[in-house]
C-alpha cells in the first residue's frame, strides 16, 4: 500500500488525473452504453467531454471504429463491464484485424466484492478480450489507473495500431492521485521504422530488374494516407516508374490506391488459387501494407505459380512472420513507399492518363433492380464530399469495380466478418468527419445487427445515408452455400422486414424503392438532407428473382 506522501496533496483524483491523459491525447469524444459501474467516470466528465450514447455495445464499439477511422487517431470506449463488454466483442473481431485504434474502458465491480464474484462483477477481466486486444490490464491498484490508461493510449496508437481494453473498479476513480501522474500527459511515443541504405538498395535492385513486376496494395497505405496525403502520390509513382499492375489485397478494408489510375488492376479475389492465377506471369510482386495474403474462400491449391518472388513491407510483425510464403519486412508503409518512388529506376512507360479509367457500363435488369444498379446509381454521384461504407458483402468484389474510389479514407468494409459494421462504423466516420456525407450499403441481413445506431443518428442529425441493399435473405451465405454442394441449408431466406417503418421508429426519414428509376431519384433527395435518411432498395434476390 503507498504511503500517504505518495498522494497527491492538490486535491486530485485518480479520475482527474485520468481525463488529463485523455485531454493529452484529444480524446475526449466517449462512445458507450452506461451501466451502473460507469456511473461514477461518467458523473465526473468535464464540459470538454463529450458523451456519444449507442443502445447497444456493438454498437458503440462500432461508431468508435469509424471515429477512429475518420480521425487516424484513437477513440475512446466506455463499455459494461463482462456483459457490455462481451456484447462488443463481435465489432471488437473487425477493429482487431482492421488495425483500427481503440481504447475500451471497461466499469468493474467495487475492487474488495471482484473475488467474491458479486452481481456485475467481471472476473478475471483482462483475459475476456483476448485474443482481440493488443493489450489488455486491469490494475492492481487505483494508484496505477491513470499510468495504465496512458501506457494503453499509447498501446493502441503504436505500429501495428489496434484496440486495447483496460478495466477499472468502480470506487477507483475517487481515490487520490499520485503527483507524479502530471508527467502522463507529457508522454509521446515515436516510431522510426525505416528500411537501411542497404535494404532499400537491395529491394530497389530487385523491382529494376524484374520483367513484369506487381503491386499490391493494403489497408495499411490507406490509413497512412488519411494522416499524409503524400502516401497516395507515392504509391501512385511507384506504379507508374515500376509500369506495374497494382493489386488491392484480398479482403481489402480500405482503398490503398485509386480506381481511376491507368495502373489499377482490381480487387484480388480471396482464394488461394484465385490470388494465384491473377499474379501469374509477374515475376516480382511487391504486397504493401497488407498481409500476405487473408484469404476467404477455400481453394486448395498452390500459392504461387513458380518463378514468382513474393515482398512484403508491412507495420504488423505477426503479419509477417505469419505468411505462408514470400519475404518480410516490417517497415513503416509511408516512409517505405516515398523511399522506393524516389529510388526505383523509371522505366519511362504510361499506360495512359490519372483518372482515365471507365467504369464498367451500368447493369440492368428488367425483372427488377439488381444490386450492383444499386452501385451503379452511387456511382453517377461520386463527389469530394462522400465517403462510403460497404457491409453488402454479395457486393463487394463488385464496389471497387464500379464505383469511383480515388481519395484516402474514402471506402471502409469490415476486416473480419463481423455483422453489425455498416450502420455505426457510417456515423462513427460521420462524428468524426462532419464535412463529409456518409453513405452506407448494408445488406438486409447485417443491417438488424446494428439497427440501434439509427437511434444516434437521429439523435445527432448526422449527415449520413444508409441504404439497405435488400435480397430478403442471407445472400452471400446462399452463394457460399452453392459452391460448397449444400444449396439446402436452412435459416438463409429472411422474408420481409419493413426496415422504413423502422427507421421512422428511431426518427430517421425512410422510404422503399424496387425499381432503379425510384433509387436514384430517392438517392438524390437524400444527398440534399441535412440529416440522416434511409433506402430500403429491394434487389433482386440471389436466384436472381424479385424479392418485392
Amino acid at each position: 500500500m503507498a504511503d500517504q506522501s505518495d498522494r497527491d496533496d492538490s486535491g486530485k483524483t485518480v479520475l482527474d488525473a485520468s481525463l488529463e491523459v485523455f485531454r493529452a491525447h484529444g480524446m475526449t469524444t466517449i462512445f458507450g452504453n452506461p451501466g451502473s459501474n460507469e456511473l461514477p467516470f461518467l458523473a465526473g466528465l468535464g464540459d470538454d467531454f463529450r458523451f456519444v450514447l449507442g443502445l447497444h455495445e456493438q454498437v458503440v464499439v462500432g461508431m468508435a471504429e469509424g471515429y477512429a477511422r475518420a480521425t487516424g487517431a484513437p477513440a475512446l470506449v466506455n463499455l459494461h463491464a463482462a456483459s457490455g463488454s462481451g456484447n462488443g466483442m463481435g465489432a471488437l473481431t473487425n477493429a482487431h484485424y482492421g488495425h483500427v485504434p481503440l481504447v475500451v474502458l471497461a466499469g468493474q465491480q467495487v475492487r474488495r466484492t471482484v473475488g467474491q464474484e458479486t452481481m456485475l462483477a467481471s472476473v478475471d477481466a483482462s483475459t475476456l478480450p483476448a485474443p482481440l486486444v493488443k493489450y489488455s490490464h486491469e490494475p492492481l491498484s487505483a494508484l496505477d489507473v491513470p499510468r495504465t490508461l496512458s501506457q494503453a493510449v499509447l498501446e493502441a496508437a503504436t505500429q501495428p495500431s489496434g484496440p486495447v481494453y483496460v478495466s477499472v473498479p468502480l470506487d477507483d476513480w475517487d481515490q487520490s492521485a499520485l503527483p507524479d501522474d502530471a508527467l502522463l500527459a507529457q508522454r509521446s511515443v515515436a516510431t522510426a521504422g525505416t528500411m537501411s541504405t542497404s535494404l532499400l538498395r537491395e529491394l530497389t535492385d530487385v523491382l529494376d530488374g524484374a520483367r513484369n513486376p506487381a503491386l499490391v496494395l493494403g489497408p495499411q497505405v490507406d490509413a497512412a494516407a488519411v494522416a499524409d496525403s503524400t502516401v497516395y502520390e507515392d504509391a501512385m509513382v511507384l506504379a507508374e516508374r515500376l509500369n506495374a499492375s497494382v493489386f488491392v489485397a484480398p479482403s481489402p478494408t480500405r482503398c490503398p490506391f485509386p480506381t481511376t489510375h491507368p495502373n489499377f488492376d482490381g480487387v484480388l479475389v480471396p482464394g488461394i488459387k484465385s490470388v494465384r492465377d491473377r499474379l501469374a506471369g509477374h515475376d516480382v510482386v511487391l504486397v504493401i501494407g497488407a498481409a500476405a495474403f487473408r484469404y476467404h474462400r477455400w481453394e486448395p491449391a498452390n500459392y504461387l505459380e513458380p518463378g514468382t518472388e513474393v515482398i512484403q513491407i508491412t507495420q504488423d510483425p505477426r503479419e509477417a512472420t505469419r505468411a505462408a510464403f514470400g519475404r518480410a519486412v516490417i517497415a513503416d508503409v509511408a516512409t517505405a513507399l516515398a523511399d522506393l518512388a524516389e529510388a526505383t529506376t523509371d522505366r519511362g512507360t504510361r499506360r495512359g492518363d490519372r483518372g482515365s479509367r471507365v467504369v464498367t457500363a451500368p447493369a440492368e435488369s428488367e425483372q427488377g433492380m439488381s444490386g450492383t444498379e444499386v452501385l451503379d446509381v452511387l456511382n453517377d454521384h461520386v463527389d469530394d464530399s462522400v465517403v462510403y461504407v460497404n457491409e453488402t458483402t454479395t457486393l463487394d468484389l463488385d464496389y471497387l469495380e464500379r464505383i469511383v474510389i480515388d481519395r484516402p479514407g474514402m471506402y471502409h468494409f469490415p476486416a473480419s466478418g463481423g455483422l453489425g459494421f455498416g450502420l455505426p462504423v457510417a456515423l462513427g466516420l460521420a462524428i468524426g468527419a462532419p464535412e463529409k456525407t456518409i453513405v452506407a450499403t448494408v445488406g438486409d441481413g447485417s443491417a438488424n445487427y446494428g439497427l440501434t445506431a439509427l437511434y444516434t443518428a437521429a439523435q445527432l442529425g448526422t449527415k449520413t445515408i444508409f441504404v439497405i441493399v435488400n435480397n430478403s435473405g442471407y445472400g452471400a451465405l446462399s452463394g457460399f452455400a452453392e459452391r460448397m454442394g449444400v444449396p439446402d441449408t436452412p435459416g438463409l431466406t429472411l422474408g420481409t422486414i419493413d426496415f422504413v417503418s423502422l427507421a421512422q421508429g428511431y426518427g430517421v426519414p425512410a422510404s422503399r424503392t424496387t425499381t432503379r428509376e425510384e433509387f436514384e431519384t430517392a438517392y438524390r433527395e437524400a444527398l440534399q438532407a441535412d440529416g440522416p435518411v434511409l433506402i430500403d432498395a429491394v434487389v433482386l434476390g440471389v436466384d436472381g428473382r424479385p424479392t418485392a
